[in-house]
């Protein structure tokens, strides 16, 4: 390497006329990486939020699912206790529902 010391010089401060932007560069990649950090976490808050809303809703169809097979359970039961007690109503009501439909 014959490079002159004065050539030599210059190369380096070239180089370091270059790097005098890097802080600032950085500070402003960081302010973005803050900023996208604030909105991902806002983001993500409000999904939350709707998951939540959606579970509570489904919680409460299903609680009103439950109730309605409860009753047909129920109404089940008493039609097999009168069938079972000989009254042979119990079963014409049921057609009967089903032939109107």
């Amino acid at each position: 390497m014959d490079v002159s010391l004065e050539r030599r010089i210059e190369i380096l401060e070239e180089n370091m006329e270059q790097l005098r932007d890097v802080p600032a560069r950085l500070s402003a990649v960081e302010s973005q990486i803050v900023q996208l950090r604030a909105e991902m976490q806002t983001g993500f808050s409000a999904l939350r939020g709707q998951n939540d809303e959606a579970r509570r809703e489904m919680a409460g169809l299903n609680d009103e699912t439950n109730a309605h097979l409860r009753v047909l359970h129920e109404e089940v039961i008493s039609r097999i206790a009168l069938l079972q007690e000989g009254h042979p109503t119990a079963f014409r009501k049921n057609e009967r529902k089903r032939k109107r439909r």
